[in-house]
């Protein structure tokens, strides 16, 4: 996938789907960790522990190293990000991923934090913000955390494109028919409303829940409330 946002130079950041990995150490697509931290012996040692916990690691001296591999080719991961580095700081780092829309989970782990780049980095969508030197147990249990959170992100984000793909499917009166179902009213109503027989109602809801893949009018009921399509009594 690739994301480019017009006027900013051209910037495009290629992503590459995560390898299918060992369910022995349940790999996921957050699998890999992008450890950001310009302390060489710091990050190289952060990256010893992370793979010994079963994650695969990459290492960025600086977020305009990461920037450029991400230019290039790089696979979503959890980023673990230091606040003041060379260049291009931790938090510029988030808003420029954040404005291209990339999908990257990130938690802080800095010995320069303070309140206010916090807060800034937590409003900004940072999972969390550690001071070193953090636990073990609580750096994982970070990680976990944010690559969680982007899992279920993901997931209703996918969710939402599938069910506006299957909407899209519908013929303009059966989305009008699809409505009339899910606000409980009965055939007749629906019929009487759009100037057409019961029959060719039924017919039209027969065709809504199989284009939407339902089971029955619950299943269409929560469908539609789920996607959005009710927003208005």
């Amino acid at each position: 996938m690739a994301v480019a946002k017009p006027g900013a130079g051209g910037a495009v950041f290629r992503l590459r789907p995560a390898t299918r990995l060992d369910s022995a150490k349940e790999r996921t697509m957050g699998s890999l960790i992008h450890v950001v931290d310009d302390d060489a012996s710091f990050r190289q040692a952060t990256e010893r522990l992370l793979r010994a916990h079963g994650y695969d690691t990459a290492g960025y001296e600086t977020a305009d190293e990461f920037l450029s591999k991400a230019r290039s080719g790089i696979q979503v991961g959890c980023i673990l990000l230091d606040v003041q580095l060379p260049g291009l700081s931790g938090p510029d780092l988030q808003t420029v991923l954040s404005e291209f829309g990339t999908p990257f989970p990130i938690v802080y782990l800095t010995g320069q934090g303070d309140i206010p780049t916090t807060v800034r980095a937590i409003k900004a969508g940072a999972e969390d913000f550690l001071t070193k030197p953090a636990t073990a147990e609580t750096l994982l249990n970070a990680i976990k955390r944010a690559i969680a959170r982007h899992e279920s992100q993901r997931s209703q984000l996918q969710w939402q494109q599938d069910a506006q793909e299957r909407l899209e499917t519908l013929t303009p009166r059966e989305r009008e028919v699809l409505e009339f179902i899910v606000r409980g009213k009965m055939n007749k109503e629906a019929a009487f409303a759009l100037g057409i027989t019961e029959r060719t109602i039924k017919a039209h809801r027969q065709r809504v829940i199989s284009k939407l893949g339902a089971h029955s009018i619950a299943d269409l009921v929560s469908f539609a409330e789920r996607a959005g399509v009710l927003k208005q009594p």
